[in-house]
């Protein structure tokens, strides 16, 4: 593979790997990750506060931060992420260090804690086992067909307490560099190894004039959704816990060329599907502690041919897990044209809508 390897977006050590390695020369990680700000500007090491409130890691160049009263500065990755810490500025510093604490605790204990580089070593692993020649070729499941790209860099790479590592890495087309896109790449940890569960199109190519430029694509990804969605949005879980859920169920149940079986509940017959996207909004039944959300599948070798599925979550023991996957609409031909029919609706349900 030429020149695959991804090069640092940073200069210095991501918040995991300060703390493990302070622990491992027996050095107070406390003072730095709770108080002190290191060589930067910024409280947490310039990691996204409100990442870190919300169980994530995310660092910043702190280009966007906030001061309190007292002096310290407060790095954030977007605006957005600022807006939503100073909704509660007190309690969100409180639950960033409570998180900070529980990653300080799992290093010592002798848990595997990643770090930013090993999450770009196994990038670039991916890169090479899925390139040919000097290309790395993706099958974009929403446009059906094979994209051969060009590495260009590392964006970010951000880490989800209980959901793993998500790398946004930007890319060219082969053929046309000008055409960048924007792909993620999801991995969770098992044991001492990064297992990659998906890989999805953040952003797309858009022509402009003799150029193109990124947009991006809709719907969102569920691991770019916590600093739009908040607390308070609905009772219970919070919509991207429920995508996850069936996201992680959808590729757990994969087969090798990336579809699953589903039984259709009418005819008896197992459809073998492959996974598009998934549909906002996430809705809950009034009083039943049931979720669901509705999802785009394709049938294989046909460009025309979708499927609407529903999964429904239930939550046990606070753990969100699908409990079903329903047919909701089917493709029929009429008049040579693919449209879908509904298999059942939604009229009598008393459902809310999470986001």
């Amino acid at each position: 593979m030429t020149d695959m390897t991804p090069r640092r977006l940073i200069s210095r050590l991501t918040l995991p790997a300060l703390l493990a390695g302070m622990l491992a020369i027996g050095l107070p990680a406390t003072t730095l990750a709770m108080d002190d700000h290191g060589d930067g500007a910024g409280e947490f090491d310039e990691s996204c506060a409100m990442g870190l409130a919300d169980g994530q890691m995310v660092k910043t160049d702190c280009t966007v931060s906030w001061t309190d009263d007292d002096g310290k500065v407060y790095c954030f990755s977007s605006e957005n992420s600022m807006a939503a810490f100073l909704k509660d500025p007190k309690g969100n510093i409180a639950r960033a260090k409570t998180f900070l604490k529980e990653q300080q605790a799992k290093a010592a204990s002798g848990a595997k804690v990643f770090t930013e580089e090993e999450v770009n070593a196994r990038v670039a692993q991916v890169i090479d086992e899925r390139s040919q020649g000097n290309a790395f070729v993706f099958h974009d499941p929403k446009l059906d067909k094979d994209l051969k790209l060009k590495y260009d860099k590392i964006k970010v790479v951000r880490g989800m307490e209980g959901y793993g590592w998500f790398a946004n890495v930007i890319f060219s087309d082969v053929a046309e560099p000008k055409k960048q896109y924007a792909i993620d790449f999801w991995f969770k940890p098992e044991g001492q190894e990064l297992t990659l569960m998906d890989i999805r199109v953040q952003k797309g190519p858009k022509r402009d004039g003799d150029g193109y430029y990124m947009i991006s694509r809709l719907p969102v990804a569920w691991w770019w959704l916590p600093v739009q969605e908040h607390p308070g949005s609905i009772e219970g879980a919070r919509a991207w816990h429920v995508m996850a859920a069936i996201h992680e169920y959808i590729t757990d149940n994969k087969d090798d060329e990336g579809n699953i079986t589903v039984k259709d509940g009418k005819t008896g017959e197992d459809l073998k599907l492959q996974f598009v996207e998934m549909h906002r909004p996430v809705r809950r039944l009034t009083g039943q502690g049931k979720y669901f959300a509705c999802t785009d599948f394709r049938k294989p070798g046909s460009t025309d041919e979708y499927y609407d599925l529903d999964f429904w979550v239930d939550e046990t023991d606070g753990e969100l897990k699908v409990g079903n996957v329903k047919v909701h609409k089917v493709p029929v031909q009429e008049d040579g044209i693919w449209t879908q029919v509904d298999r059942y609706t939604f009229e009598g349900m008393d459902f809310e809508e999470a986001l």
